[in-house]
């Protein structure tokens, strides 16, 4: 599989990218894990999600997962033109859901390594330490993955949440 890295993020990106951190400040602020997502496709349209783990009682609800499944209702084509912008690097969860979804376009903002060095567990459990290129490059089709982003927001929504 050929994994594409445009190394390119424009300030439209970054843009997408802090409405996601605004989206994972939203997440917190309602007793959840601070991550948000957003879609945006070809045409302008914007789907957005934020993490449901704690008040969804679902170790699933990620803000990526529950996009994906939003997205479930667009054509494969659509989706395939579409653009994913995250708060922080998709798990490894979040980016076999991805994969599967068809997204063509993957931009995160905080990486899975920083995240890591701020969470030594959640619930007794340690992170799982996969970034999602080495997800997504097992895959069979490109994705374009761009990130991370150097916004100072994206590590600040998550300061004093896992102490």
């Amino acid at each position: 599989m050929t994994l594409v890295t445009s190394g390119e993020i424009t300030a439209a990106d970054e843009a997408f990218l802090e409405r996601a951190i605004a989206l994972a400040w939203d997440a917190r602020n309602g007793g959840n894990h601070p991550f948000g997502s957003l879609l945006v496709t070809a045409d302008g349209a914007v789907l957005e999600a934020l993490n449901s783990v704690v008040t969804g009682s679902d170790p699933t609800g990620h803000a990526e997962t529950n996009l994906v499944r939003l997205a479930g209702g667009l054509s494969a084509d659509v989706r395939a033109s579409s653009v994913l912008y995250t708060s922080t690097e998709p798990c490894a969860m979040c980016a076999g859901a991805i994969y599967w979804s068809g997204i063509g376009r993957v931009v995160f903002a905080l990486s899975e390594a920083d995240l890591a060095a701020m969470v030594d567990e959640e619930d007794g459990v340690p992170p799982l330490r996969l970034p999602s290129r080495e997800v997504f490059g097992r895959g069979g089709r490109p994705i374009v993955v761009d990130g991370p982003a150097p916004l100072p927001s994206a590590a600040a929504v998550h300061h004093g949440f896992w102490d």
